[in-house]
């Protein structure tokens, strides 16, 4: 049931979230977390400054009231879900750029100045890395 994957910074994305609220599919029949995971990879790949951050599908994240969801997360910092995103180019890139500045910070935070546009008002939870909790 478990896959092993890279255990560095990643951006888990939910490949069968739903399209929009409202919506499983868009209108040729496509989830909207496939569309997601295709912008991120596609961006990933076209971007040195992503790579250090790995792009990895999984099937549903149990967000499914908020569309279009991502798990963050970095050995020994602060995870954070974030959702709520349109499956397109402008959201992937503010997802890689925040996961950018998570992976450099010291715990996982990152000051509130220096959040992409696009990641603001989306976050849903953060969880603690293993053994920790935050202050």
């Amino acid at each position: 049931m478990l896959t092993c994957v890279d255990p560095g910074p990643a951006v888990v994305v939910c490949s069968t979230c739903r399209h929009s609220r409202e919506a499983r599919d868009d209108a040729e029949g496509v989830r909207g977390g496939a569309r997601l995971a295709a912008a991120l990879t596609r961006l990933k790949a076209a971007e040195p400054r992503y790579a250090g951050i790995a792009v990895q599908e999984m099937a549903c994240l149990f967000a499914c009231q908020d569309h279009c969801t991502v798990h963050l997360r970095a050995p020994g910092k602060i995870g954070y879900v974030l959702g709520r995103f349109q499956a397109d180019a402008d959201s992937a890139r503010a997802i890689l750029d925040y996961a950018v500045l998570h992976a450099a910070s010291e715990h996982g935070r990152v000051a509130y100045s220096l959040w992409p546009e696009g990641v603001k008002g989306h976050f849903i939870t953060r969880t603690p890395p293993p053994g920790f909790i935050a202050e």
